[in-house]
């Protein structure tokens, strides 16, 4: 029988065990190797976007259009709720990405005072090859563990995320 490989995990828990035996250092079984999780995927999504010359907050802005569909156009209100900002901060963001030739605006033809935002040809082939090239890499993140072990991990974290999103 193979023991289960050691991490820094392991070797902080036995620390504060040995340091702190009066505490229940349990969580720190998962939520410490989430967080270390956490700094590796931020760093491979950082080179990815890099590659692409993108910025994480340019991904983000450029995917949410992307998920949107054709014509992959949203007004700002919706990019603010698809990306979690204020609404100062996507104004200048959709200033940077229309000055990159990224995103245009136009006037929203339901609304004489709202715009809409929409991809370029630009903007759109950046996002989709930077896309790509974020899921080849996660993919490999993920490499050690088998489908069905992914989808017990993803539903395991749902469990725990759900009540945050809600």
């Amino acid at each position: 029988m193979t023991e289960d490989p050691q991490d820094e995990v392991d070797r902080l828990i036995a620390a504060w065990r040995s340091e702190r035996p009066d505490l229940d250092v349990e969580p720190l079984q998962v939520l410490s190797r989430v967080s270390r999780l956490a700094k590796h995927l931020d760093r491979a999504r950082r080179a990815s976007f890099a590659e692409h010359n993108l910025e994480p907050w340019e991904f983000d802005v450029l995917t949410a259009l992307r998920r949107a569909g054709r014509p992959y156009e949203l007004s700002p209100g919706a990019l603010l709720k698809a990306t979690l900002v204020t609404s100062g901060t996507m104004t200048n963001r959709i200033d940077r990405l229309a000055q990159a030739g990224l995103v245009r605006r136009r006037p929203d033809p339901e609304d004489r005072r709202g715009v809409l935002v929409s991809l370029t040809d630009t903007g759109l082939a950046r996002v989709d090859a930077a896309f790509a090239d974020l899921l080849r890499r996660e993919h490999a993140l993920l490499a050690s563990l088998g489908p069905t072990d992914q989808r017990t991990l993803s539903s395991l974290l749902r469990t725990l995320l759900a009540p945050f999103d809600t």
